[in-house]
């Protein structure tokens, strides 16, 4: 018998209603930064409710805003959990737009928490799972 059939009887033996988890199906960490494909929401801020200047898209090549695409991190200098790149981006959310460069320093925590500094103190992110996102937001996660 499966564990989560086992669960599912005690609960309803015992009245109570049994958690159920999500599958989370989205790519694994990896590329240019050990993070977790997908969108991040700044700290302190309900990933439901995230307005465009709170939130950010890490796709294996480079973090984007809901302003930018096709974003390219090129690493200059890395010493531990602390990247300094060279990051190009087209300056639109969609259509013709020119691609404009910004060095960053990205600081990664773990696989679902990260820093970018571009000037300014350091902004930190953590990851939203798709079906914590508005709908609008969770079907460009696919």
């Amino acid at each position: 018998m499966r564990l989560s059939t086992i669960i599912l009887a005690i609960g309803m033996l015992t009245g109570t209603t049994a958690a159920t988890a999500s599958v989370d199906t989205s790519p694994k960490p990896g590329g240019v930064y050990r993070l977790k494909p997908g969108i991040y929401v700044q700290k302190g801020t309900a990933c439901a409710s995230a307005p465009n200047a709170a939130i950010r898209q890490y796709d294996g090549r480079g973090i984007s805003t809901p302003h930018t695409r096709e974003c390219r991190a090129r690493i200059l200098s890395r010493r531990g959990d602390r990247y300094e790149v060279s990051q190009s981006c087209i300056d639109a959310g969609a259509g013709p737009a020119p691609r404009f460069v910004e060095r960053q320093t990205v600081s990664i925590r773990d696989a679902l928490t990260f820093g970018i500094k571009t000037r300014g103190p350091t902004t930190e992110y953590r990851y939203c799972p798709p079906y914590m996102l508005p709908a609008g937001i969770r079907s460009t996660t696919r």
